[in-house]
């Protein structure tokens, strides 16, 4: 079985050039490639096995070799988030993930960088242009005892959230996309999906609300790489063995920079880039 959460490649797994229902649209920007997947219908949900939505993919050099210095990635990144969230409310920034596996640490570590803004937001007149942001880093099923799903929905309606923005760890089906690919989706997500721990999803439907998420692919499944590569899966490999990078801690740190600043430029858009380096500093 081909297992992978990026829709760029589902669509590609096809071999088809002209899928129904599939729109795909690459666009270039500071040299960096853009491609966004429509899935505009139910015909298109089951030739990728993705829910309807718009997927958007950037493609870029191994993530993190510029991010540290508020990189053109970021930049672009919160534009395209920018336009999948809504313009004005309380966003909920869901950090996904657990902080004590490597591999599934991006939500957890990009909380870190997030600029959470709704307890001063509009309160004094330099907090004017603030708009309201909560974070949280609600950890993982076998940590609390409570459904992921369940934490979220809880806190979103408590605030009065009108949109969560899950971040969280992804698989991808190419080793070369490990690092390399950031995927924004307007149509939820499952959390630990990623690391084959599926949960009760978050999206529009569970919650009431949008559910955007964003994620960089850190792992790639065994039996995918073992399919890939033309070999059988020996007897006792686990559905749920990955595969990771050996540098996969400077992978998750960068990463996780990288889109805590997108979030920052998606939310603040009136901030400049050294007033939220300051900020979060």
């Amino acid at each position: 079985m081909i297992r992978t959460d990026l829709a760029l490649e589902a669509a590609n797994l096809s071999g088809e050039s002209d899928l129904p229902g599939i729109e795909i649209r690459r666009t270039k920007k500071h040299g960096l490639t853009l491609t966004t997947v429509t899935v505009l219908d139910e015909t298109g949900s089951q030739a990728i096995g993705k829910p309807p939505g718009r997927y958007i993919t950037l493609e870029t050099d191994p993530i993190g070799e510029t991010a540290l210095t508020g990189s053109e990635e970021a930049a672009l990144l919160g534009e395209s988030l920018g336009a999948l969230l809504p313009s004005e409310g309380t966003l909920l920034v869901a950090c996904l993930g657990n902080a004590a596996i490597t591999p599934d640490a991006l939500g957890p570590r990009a909380a870190r960088w997030v600029l959470a803004t709704r307890h001063v937001a509009g309160r004094e007149q330099l907090f004017r242009k603030f708009r309201p942001v909560a974070v949280l880093a609600p950890g993982v099923l076998g940590q609390t005892g409570i459904e992921t799903a369940g934490i979220i929905r809880t806190v979103a309606r408590e605030i009065g959230a009108s949109a969560v923005l899950a971040i969280d760890a992804l698989a991808a089906r190419d080793l070369s996309r490990l690092g390399r690919t950031v995927q924004i989706a307007d149509c939820g997500i499952a959390p630990g999906a990623g690391v084959g721990n599926d949960r009760a999803e978050l999206s529009r439907h569970t919650l009431g609300i949008p559910v955007v998420s964003m994620g960089i692919p850190t792992v790639v499944d065994c039996r995918t790489l073992l399919h890939d590569l033309g070999l059988p899966a020996p007897a006792g490999v686990p559905q749920s063995m990955v595969v990771t990078p050996r540098d996969v801690d400077l992978l998750i740190d960068r990463g996780a920079h990288l889109i805590g600043m997108a979030v920052n430029h998606a939310a603040q858009p009136e901030l400049t880039p050294e007033e939220i380096a300051y900020l979060i500093a």
